[in-house]
């Protein structure tokens, strides 16, 4: 009878204490199931000085709103070289190159992954890559979109956090010659570099311009070595014609086509594939300067075919960046499209220093100094960049999604990195005015409308709800 009574008894505590784990396992789950994950996405990154020195509302704000995300990615177009390398033969524009303790300070303002796929990434060459991806681990930061070889420039970055496991797949359109990642063989190491999303462009002319390329294809056909020199004859000779990279097409209105190059489309489908498999939530970034043919303002065909593939092989987030503008949000199969994000930081004139390359294509002699070279860019602040009101006028956008990955809502918070500021000033992100705020929504909101997106503006801030398109 006692063993009986006891064994009763015993059952009665492992039933109690099962329930109790029960309750407490399903207590802890609770908050991932039911809250909402926060991405946050910025545009470029070109920064070289500190962020954290500031503690006006209007930077705090900001950096406050960043640190609410469970992920927050900016596209990394630096290097983290102390100048200890040369400068490469062919650069992205001025050469490019941060201290050490940049990494640790996007980190402190809230970014935890960050795309390395982009024109600046060799303007220090192999050395100055793989000296920013050592910086950027050491600061915990993930990265995707360079490598020592194709296929880890391809792969996936991945960051772990409360909402689950983000990945990052990162490509780039625009690039310096010479800085494209190549495979690996069973005989020969892989050569470093970027992740690309090449493409090619069709034009199409009239029948008077047509036949003057024939004319010139065939003035310049034979005179290399291969026999071909640089004009070439596409198969249906009759409407087609190629002058070296350049490919025409007979039509009755001008217009341009692009269309991404086959095989690195497949290779992006492929890599994002295996993202959603080993991730909760993947963002594809891609750093493209070209443009649409209607301006600059619109995306290249190549580009929105890519994003759509992107989203239809599993991703949850497509952001674009490059031209240092904002482009239009659109919404593909419930799923968010940013055709830029124009900048988050641009300090692209407070580099210590430019290799020969920058003076010499200035026609700068060998005393001039830095400030020269940057005064001669821009003629002393009258052309290019510093006085492009669009290029400091931007905004950090920030996605909800539901835990069933259905998107909740879009929230756009409006900066300014100092249109007309000094140099000295210029180029650091901070929270935009009222009156600004109303004009960048606006702006965005126009560039969103031929997608089928609706932007609507409240309280200094853009939003898109409840897009289930």
């Amino acid at each position: 009878m006692h063993r009986s009574l006891s064994g009763r008894a015993t059952a009665k505590v492992l039933l109690s204490l099962l329930l109790a784990a029960m309750v407490t396992a399903a207590g802890a789950q609770k908050p991932a199931a039911t809250e909402d994950a926060r991405i946050t996405l910025a545009g470029d990154s070109i920064v070289n000085r500190k962020l954290s020195v500031f503690d006006d509302p209007s930077s705090t704000g900001l950096y406050d709103f960043i640190r609410q995300s469970d992920a927050a990615f900016t596209n990394f177009e630096t290097l983290v070289t102390n100048y200890a390398y040369p400068g490469a033969a062919v650069s992205g524009g001025a050469y490019q190159s941060s201290p050490s303790w940049i990494p640790s300070e996007l980190k402190w303002a809230g970014f935890n992954i960050v795309s390395t796929a982009n024109n600046h990434a060799f303007d220090y060459g192999v050395a100055g890559m793989q000296s920013t991806l050592r910086a950027l681990d050491e600061a915990g930061l993930a990265h995707a979109g360079t490598g020592d070889n194709l296929a880890l420039a391809r792969s996936p970055a991945f960051l772990d956090t409360k909402k689950g496991r983000v990945a990052l797949v990162a490509v780039a359109s625009t690039f310096t010659e010479g800085s494209l990642a190549g495979e690996q063989r069973p005989d020969l190491v892989g050569r470093p570099g970027v992740n690309p999303l090449r493409f090619t462009a069709t034009y199409t002319v009239n029948h008077d311009e047509f036949e003057a390329l024939k004319r010139a294809a065939a003035l310049t056909a034979g005179g290399g070595e291969g026999g071909e020199g640089n004009a070439t004859r596409s198969p249906d000779v009759q409407s087609r014609v190629r002058l070296g990279s350049l490919q025409f097409q007979l039509g009755v209105s001008e217009a341009v086509s692009t269309q991404p190059n086959k095989s690195d489309l497949e290779a992006l489908e492929a890599s994002v594939r295996d993202a959603h498999r080993q991730a909760d939530w993947v963002i594809v970034s891609s750093h493209t300067h070209e443009s649409g043919p209607g301006g600059q303002s619109l995306p290249p065909e190549f580009l929105i075919i890519a994003a759509h593939a992107a989203i239809d092989s599993g991703a949850d987030i497509f952001v674009a960046h490059g031209p240092h503008i904002l482009r239009g949000i659109e919404i593909y199969k419930g799923k968010p499209i940013f055709y830029s994000l124009g900048n988050f930081i641009f300090e692209n004139e407070t580099m210590l220093f430019q290799p020969a390359e920058s003076y010499e294509s200035s026609n700068l002699p060998e005393s001039a100094s830095v400030a020269d070279y940057f005064d001669n860019r821009s003629a002393n602040d009258t052309r290019g960049f510093p006085v492009n009101k669009a290029v400091w006028e931007s905004v950090v956008a920030q996605i909800s999604f539901h835990p069933d990955h259905t998107l909740d809502q879009i929230t756009l918070v409006p900066i300014s990195l100092g249109y007309m500021e000094p140099r000295s000033q210029r180029g650091r992100p901070r929270l935009s005015s009222p009156e600004r705020s109303k004009a960048t929504i606006d702006e965005i909101a126009k560039l969103s409308a031929p997608y089928g997106t609706t932007v609507t503006y409240r309280v200094g801030r853009g939003f898109v709800d409840g897009a289930t398109k």
